[in-house]
């Protein structure tokens, strides 16, 4: 299947001279591959609309008719509108689009297992955020999102309305994550009931997205994992969540300070501020069931940070046990992100927190690259120090260890002040002059501390200027 991803990756490198990027080029994959699809699967599509009848066209026609079915099944109910909502050719030359539709028309796709046809497609995915500057918010390393999935181990068989959401689905792959871990648990479905098969394919996972474009392709990543989701379309930390509870989010919400200075007006909030990353946290904990469970990637910045920071970490200690973060290591979302520090917070709500255990996967850790890529030898330590629950408390009782410790809510509140960027092993390379850290390293961690307070000093601004305001009425 390598090749195949090759073969069309390649046409996508000779389209960018026709004006087509990366990301262009995935999405109209994604309406060919669909409709294709649709005609193996003998799947209803609106009159007009078929593969056979989009193949039979050439030259200025098949541009014409191809905006004609684009603009059609955009107003469709289900996942057709939803694949299909304001879609538009970015098609110069008939000549690029009648070859895209035949390279995709010399494979029959239904006759390929579930697993090649995704993995064909999350080829070009991770092709794109690798070499499309910011595509990588859009995707997180599936090394990381399977180590997380094999510590929360979401069955969905623990009652009937267990359901299964990322906030900030991107291209779905906590989703998928998910999914594979409960079809390898349960000997790839064999074990599965009729109404359990059905009920995960349509009613376990859910997802949201502010991106339409990056709505489409996690619909169609999941489509072709045999997954029917509802993957809404908004901003999950500007709008109220309705009543919808979930049983366990996977998320990886967007890093970066784009979209700040908007602060969302939401009474389940108990602090008010413009963090994205500190709104997402305080969004997972509304949504959460009692009892729920959560892994969250966030940036060090949400660890340390004064004011706002600080508040939502004492609520998030207090109505949830945050019982396990990871320091992820360096480069961890390289290419797709570089000079992003990230950690992975586990916490279940409803319970306070009495210890946090933190395993430390970055000190004196090989920086990820294209060197040295992330594999699943990375995650194997700290999953055994997790244990096999996946509330993160197995007994026996877990064990300390040089990477791995424990911290009460005593420490952290009274010795810390909620600051919870906390390490302890030190880093060899500062005593050898010639093994220093990367420059850029260095530089991305001291903007890091610099945003951090930044944004502090504003959310003080805001708060004095809301006050004169006030005053002056």
């Amino acid at each position: 299947m390598t090749d195949a991803v090759g073969k069309l990756w390649g046409f996508c490198n000779t389209l960018r001279h026709d004006g087509i990027n990366y990301g262009d080029y995935i999405e109209q994959l994604t309406y060919l591959l669909f409709l294709k699809l649709a005609d193996e699967k003998s799947v209803k599509v609106p009159e007009g609309c078929s593969w056979g009848d989009l193949k039979a066209k050439s030259g200025t026609e098949l541009s014409d008719y191809y905006i004609d079915i684009l603009r059609k099944l955009g107003k469709e109910p289900g996942l057709l509108g939803g694949i299909f909502a304001g879609a538009q050719s970015r098609f110069r030359t008939p000549v690029n689009l009648k070859k895209l539709i035949s390279m995709i028309d010399e494979t029959y796709w239904g006759a390929l297992d579930v697993d090649l046809k995704a993995d064909c497609y999350e080829g070009l995915l991770q092709k794109y955020a690798a070499e499309q500057k910011g595509a990588g918010q859009y995707f997180t390393p599936r090394e990381a999102i399977r180590a997380v999935v094999r510590c929360m181990k979401p069955d969905f068989r623990e009652k009937s309305d267990f359901t299964i959401h990322d906030p900030a689905v991107g291209t779905a792959g906590f989703l998928i994550g998910a999914y594979e871990w409960i079809m390898k648990a349960t000997n790839e479905g064999a074990d599965l009931s009729r109404d359990e098969s059905k009920r995960l394919e349509k009613e376990v996972f859910s997802g949201k997205e502010i991106v339409q474009e990056t709505r489409r392709l996690s619909l169609m990543n999941l489509y072709l994992h045999g997954i029917v989701s509802n993957i809404m379309y908004g901003d999950s930390i500007a709008e109220p969540p309705g009543s919808a509870r979930y049983d366990v989010i996977l998320t990886n919400p967007p890093f970066g300070t784009k979209g700040a200075g908007e602060t969302p007006s939401r009474e389940d909030f108990s602090i008010s501020t413009s963090n994205k990353q500190l709104n997402f946290v305080q969004h997972v904990i509304s949504i959460l069931k009692p009892g729920g469970r959560a892994a969250m990637v966030l940036p060090d910045n949400v660890l340390f940070e004064e004011h706002a920071g600080k508040k939502v970490r004492e609520i998030l200690l207090h109505d949830c046990d945050l019982h396990t973060i990871i320091r992820l290591p360096v480069g961890t979302f390289a290419p797709y992100s570089t000079g992003v520090k990230a950690n992975i917070v586990f916490f279940r709500k409803g319970v306070e927190t009495k210890e946090v255990w933190i395993y430390d996967l970055r000190t004196n850790v090989e920086k990820v690259n294209k060197g040295h890529a992330l594999t699943e030898k990375y995650f194997a330590d700290f999953e055994k120090c997790y244990g096999g629950d996946p509330n993160g408390h197995p007994k026996p009782a877990r064990q300390e260890t040089e990477r791995f410790k424990r911290f009460t809510i005593k420490q952290i509140a009274e010795e810390r002040d909620y600051n919870l960027d906390i390490f302890w092993l030190k880093d060899e390379n500062l005593d050898d002059p010639g093994n220093l850290p990367d420059p850029l390293d260095l530089v991305s961690e001291a903007t890091t501390h610099l945003e951090a307070a930044m944004e502090a000093m504003n959310e003080l601004a805001r708060k004095l200027n809301n006050g004169n305001g006030e005053n002056g009425k």
